[in-house]
């Protein structure tokens, strides 16, 4: 590959990370506090004031639509768009780290495998979620805090260099990695995600191909409807990938919560079931599919239209 192409790889893939980042990060933030073990701090006082003691953590927690109301009431409007900053700061860097490392892999596992083959895609993609996940860490465990920071409407929202000093202090440079292993777990949701896009892809490419191989002037006109084809096919794809590998995305919350007692994958694997049932591992799905659909459309649909615009 040559400098060119890694840069509009980089160029196209931060392009898209950002976009799809603020169209969708209230969805984000309603997602994450449900995740949270939290989740009953944000049960309306009428609730919690027909509840005694323990059973508070036994209670059915608040839906999407409810969690979104509450912010509202209690926090503001403001409070759903709670760790924009560091998303952008982190998810250009980390969408172009992510596709370039994609694109690099594939093309020399291309010449040791068979050609866009499963096992290409599939190693491909774990390599560039490895990178990905280890360079941009601390940027998305300061989004997590910013996210779970619950204050009142007119209190002054914790900023990220409040945040990032806070994480320091009390925690050190370890804690800036709370979580990164569950984001190497989720890496098999990346997996899933590019294999079946590439397959779906590759159909459509296909398809269009042995249709209008004759008429370049047909194929020309069909350039739009390639890029609802992407953006299908990545709905799709992702939406496989999530609802296989959701439970390490709960996990990686419980474990960047500050002051959590959750301490390891494993070990937040085995308590959040045993304290909470095994459907707390799925909360916040429905948001986050909500969300996820929409925002890797955008994405990959805006990584397809930048490079193709930039090597057209």
């Amino acid at each position: 590959m040559s400098q060119r192409d890694t840069l509009v790889h980089l160029f196209a893939g931060g392009c898209g990370g950002t976009v799809g980042a603020i169209l969708t990060c209230p969805l984000e933030v309603v997602k994450t506090r449900l995740q949270s073990s939290h989740i009953t701090l944000y049960v309306s006082e009428v609730q919690l004031s027909t509840v005694n003691g323990p059973s508070v953590a036994r209670m059915a927690p608040p839906g999407p639509l409810h969690c979104l109301k509450l912010i509202l009431e209690k926090e503001g409007a403001r409070s759903l768009f709670r760790g924009l900053g560091p998303n952008l700061v982190g998810v250009a860097p980390s969408r172009a780290i992510y596709f370039a490392a994609y694109s690099s892999a594939k093309e020399r596992l291309n010449g040791v495998f068979q050609p866009d083959s499963t096992q290409v895609h599939m190693v491909s993609a774990g390599l560039a979620g490895f990178t990905a996940i280890t360079a941009t860490n601390p940027i998305w465990l300061i989004k997590t805090r910013m996210q779970l920071d619950s204050r009142n409407r007119g209190e002054k929202p914790m900023n990220a260099f409040e945040c990032l000093r806070r994480v320091y202090q009390t925690e050190g440079l370890r804690g800036f990695y709370r979580g990164m292993s569950a984001s190497y777990a989720g890496i098999s949701e990346t997996v899933i995600h590019f294999v079946i896009y590439e397959s779906i892809k590759r159909r459509i490419l296909e398809a269009k191909a042995t249709q209008h191989m004759d008429d370049e002037e047909e194929e020309s006109s069909k350039d739009a409807s390639d890029f609802v084809g992407m953006m299908l096919a990545a709905a799709t794809s992702k939406t496989c990938a999530t609802s296989i590998a959701y439970p390490h995305e709960v996990i990686r919350t419980r474990l960047r919560e500050e002051g959590t007692k959750y301490r390891s994958f494993f070990q937040t694997l085995t308590t959040v079931p045993k304290e909470e049932g095994y459907r707390a591992l799925y909360r916040g799905l429905t948001t986050h599919l909500v969300r996820q659909i929409p925002n890797t459309a955008i994405m990959m649909c805006t990584y397809e239209l930048v490079v193709y615009m930039l090597n057209g």
